[in-house]
């Protein structure tokens, strides 16, 4: 009676090709589903400095010129995680931009800026799903 101890060639020639198909599938979802959880943090940061620029104006009756006088320090402000920038322009009306920074610019190319202004256009519009 013969019996086996390990695998032969073939078996994990077999499963190499399995996993290797298996990641080639997986790895690209993946890094959209990283690229979209990073952008979520730009948007937040966008709708955040938005709502403060309504705030802003119900105040002084002008938008902010400057992230300054929205209470947010730095102009540029930079997101939590440092992966947008987020600028605001305007006195009659605002436009609010997120710039992807780093990592994220090479990750999420379609979505390099994001904006939105005072009447609540959202550009590019893919960006906001």
């Amino acid at each position: 009676m013969k019996t086996n101890k390990g695998f032969s060639l073939i078996e994990l020639m077999i499963t190499v090709a399995i996993m290797g198909i298996l990641a080639a599938v997986i790895y690209p979802s993946y890094t959209d589903f990283v690229a979209k959880g990073a952008r979520a943090d730009g948007l937040a940061s966008l709708m955040r400095v938005a709502n403060l620029q309504e705030q802003f104006y119900l105040d002084n009756r002008q938008y902010a010129t400057d992230m300054n006088n929205l209470n947010l320090g730095a102009d540029p402000y930079i997101t939590d995680n440092g992966l947008y920038s987020v600028d605001s322009t305007g006195t009659t009306s605002f436009t609010v931009i997120a710039t992807a920074k780093g990592i994220q610019a090479t990750r999420d190319s379609a979505c390099i800026t994001i904006q939105i202004n005072d009447i609540g256009e959202r550009t590019p519009a893919e960006c906001w799903e």
